[in-house]
């Protein structure tokens, strides 16, 4: 049993990985789902690999440092990326480079893989920063209409459900084998921080 849920995990850890190898480019506009702003804003989260993966490293960290750290996660990001965002609708259309996406698969990677015991204070300084600077760069080319902001919802909507299901998931392991796995998973999130560095650096 324990190998079969162990299976699991490593099946949807690559998965996740072969979503961010292969994925495209984001662009600083949302592409219309047909369904209405809120879910543009949805899908264009769960649609950019360098916004979800380190919100799901985030929450992991979170999930593994217990149920009140998830609980500060999970109120904090969602705030910040909101408040990001808002300050982005001002702005200039933009796109993170992946100098900036590395550092972050790289920074959350590595703290999931050292389980590292940050402090309730540092743990929402990170998810503060982490928020307002994606959701600055979700923010920018969006406009300034009504659709923007009610997308900008959607978004946020999405951030919060990823950090809720993903550390309450995290938080109930027990067993010290499924921590592990949970830390494996940081490892390939930061060994993909390390391929998107050296692809950056390549195409340069």
């Amino acid at each position: 049993m324990k190998r079969l849920r162990l299976s699991r995990l490593l099946t949807c850890a690559i998965v996740a990985l072969a979503a961010v190898l292969c994925s495209e480019p984001a662009e600083a506009h949302l592409n219309s789902t047909g369904m209405g702003p809120i879910y543009d804003g949805l899908m264009h989260f769960l649609m950019s690999p360098e916004d979800l993966v380190p919100a799901l490293a985030l929450a992991l960290l979170a999930g593994l440092r217990g149920a009140a750290y998830g609980r500060r996660a999970a109120l904090t990001l969602p705030l910040a990326w909101l408040m990001g965002s808002l300050l982005g609708l001002t702005a200039a259309a933009t796109t993170g480079s992946a100098v900036l996406s590395s550092f972050w698969f790289l920074l959350l990677g590595g703290l999931v893989i050292a389980d590292a015991k940050l402090s309730l204070s540092a743990m929402s300084a990170l998810a503060a920063l982490l928020g307002v600077v994606h959701g600055y760069l979700n923010g920018t080319g969006m406009g300034h209409s009504g659709a923007a902001l009610v997308a900008l919802l959607g978004l946020t909507s999405g951030v919060f459900v990823l950090i809720v299901l993903a550390a309450a998931f995290v938080v109930q392991l027990q067993a010290q084998w499924a921590r592990i796995a949970v830390r494996v998973a940081g490892s390939w999130i930061a060994a993909s921080g390390l391929l998107m560095l050296g692809w950056s650096f390549r195409g340069n």
